[in-house]
Order: structure tokens, then C-alpha cells, then sequence
């Protein structure tokens, strides 16, 4: 359970990264082409208004990408979510035959905690209109971190009950 809440949530995520690449990209002129005496300004006539509605349909398609990257962020971080949720809670039911008590504070299991912290922020945005898209999005991208802090950082680390993949020490 946890893996697949880790694969949809890694997978959400990078839809919210998609799309706050293209969303900062709109904002941003990248090239700016100018050939000394004429430029895009000095054409007047039928051009202006061909490349005017060429710029108003190019923003109306890249604000429904937007839209689309948005909506299946969505959908994805919450099966991924309540993957997570199930995964967690089945893990504390297993500690708790294993171990005697149902939660430890393993770093594992705290990391595990903050991702679902995260990503309940980033599923409670959501249902915000107007933090919907971008402001959503940056959550989702620092879930995107936590995630890989949770699933490498805590195992190359090799403390606590989780140590099962920690690296060998060299030091003696």
C-alpha cells in the first residue's frame, strides 16, 4: 500500500511541477526577437490582429492545460493519499502485533506522517477556489521532496526500526 501511495503521489506531483513550469513560463517572454529597424510593433494592419488572435488562442489552450494538469494532479494525489492512509494505518496494526504499540516515532514512520500532513494541505487547497492551480501546486511540489526524503533519506540514513536499507558504515 505505501508503495502505491508513494508511485501515485510521486506521479500527482509532478503534474503540480508540469504545472508551475508552464503557468511561470506564460509569464515570461524567453526570446525576444528584433532585427534592429523593425520589430513586431512597427507592422500594423491584418498582422497585428493574425498574431493577436494567435497569442489569445495560445493562452486559451496553454489555460485549459493548465486546467487539465490541475484536475488530474487532483485525482491522482487522492488515490495516492488514501493509499498512504490505508498504508499507514494497516502499518500501525501490523507494529502493533510486531512490536507491542501501534505507533514508535520511527523516523520512517514520523516522514511517513509529514508526507500525509503535506499532502492533506495540498488536498484541503483544493477544495479552495481560489488557491486552486499554482498556490496548490508549490504544496504538491514540497510533498514531491518530502516523498523522496521519506523513501531514500530515512533508509541511507540507517537509524531506527525502518534501517532495512541503510548503507554499511566504513567508519569503525
Amino acid at each position: 500500500m505505501m508503495i502505491l501511495g508513494y508511485a501515485a503521489l510521486l506521479c500527482g506531483s509532478l503534474l503540480s511541477v508540469a504545472l508551475l513550469v508552464i503557468t511561470f513560463r506564460k509569464n515570461r517572454k524567453l526570446f525576444y526577437k528584433s532585427n534592429g529597424f523593425l520589430n513586431e510593433s512597427f507592422f500594423l494592419g491584418e498582422n497585428v490582429v493574425e498574431n493577436t488572435s494567435f497569442f489569445c488562442a495560445k493562452n486559451y489552450y496553454r489555460s485549459q492545460l493548465i486546467q487539465q494538469l490541475d484536475y488530474w494532479s487532483y485525482r491522482v494525489i487522492s488515490l495516492g493519499f488514501t493509499f498512504l492512509t490505508i498504508g499507514i494505518l494497516s502499518g500501525a496494526v501490523w507494529a502493533n502485533e510486531a512490536w507491542g504499540s501501534y505507533w514508535n516515532w520511527d523516523p520512517k514512520e514520523t516522514w511517513a506522517f509529514i508526507t500525509w500532513i503535506v499532502f492533506a494541505i495540498y488536498l484541503h487547497t483544493q477544495t479552495n477556489k481560489n488557491l486552486r492551480g499554482p498556490n496548490s501546486a508549490i504544496v504538491a511540489s514540497i510533498g514531491f521532496l518530502i516523498i523522496w526524503i521519506c523513501y531514500f533519506g530515512v533508509n541511507i540514513l540507517g537509524i531506527g526500526l525502518h534501517s532495512y536499507g541503510s548503507f554499511p558504515s566504513t567508519f569503525n
